[in-house]
């Protein structure tokens, strides 16, 4: 025979749940994010905003010019007769936050209406090397235009820039440029 107190007559204990747990999971965010789409959580540097065009080389064949539209405020962008490209500043201030890490760069930007093309962006960060070539099909839809770079542990020493043509098969076609901003890749 058991005991009262090995009956254990008392009310039940509650059934332990995950709900008091520590999840490093996080929660639901949504919808999933969509390709050619950035990471809105992520830390952006802002590299270039039509807001201050100053920091933009445009050799003398090619043109720039800040526009504004409902999609916002933006530089339209024309490559040269001869394939020069348009110069935006990378600042060394950036750069020195860069070295040593995986970067993200983010080119937001869209075609003329109308007129899709072809672009290509070249980077040179001095001595900290380069991007790549890399080459878009860009149309009329404000897209994100994403590339990568993995920054080696040295001080760049100097400015850098992102060199962008706005159409690869020098017809003359546009680009509107709405930014260009870059995150430390997690």
């Amino acid at each position: 025979f058991k005991t009262a107190a090995e009956l254990d007559t008392g009310p039940p204990e509650p059934t332990p749940t995950l709900d008091s747990e520590d999840s490093s999971q996080p929660g639901d965010t949504g919808s999933p994010q969509k390709p050619g789409e950035a990471d809105q959580s992520k830390n952006w540097i802002n590299v270039f905003s039509p807001a201050d065009p100053t920091h933009v080389s445009t050799p003398s064949d090619a043109g720039a010019d800040v526009m504004k539209d409902d999609t916002g405020q933006f530089l339209r962008i024309r490559s040269g007769a001869s394939g020069s490209a348009i110069a935006f500043d990378v600042g060394q201030g950036v750069l020195e936050k860069l070295v040593g890490k995986h970067a993200m760069f983010d080119v937001v930007a869209r075609s003329e209406e109308g007129k899709e093309t072809q672009i290509s962006v070249d980077c040179n960060f001095g001595d900290l090397g380069d991007c790549g070539r890399k080459r878009y099909a860009v149309g009329h839809e404000r897209n994100e235009y994403l590339f990568d770079v993995q920054f080696p542990d040295k001080h760049p020493g100097a400015a850098g820039t992102i060199a962008v043509n706005s159409d690869i098969d020098q017809k003359g076609k546009s680009v509107d440029i709405y930014e260009i901003r870059v995150s430390i890749a997690q």
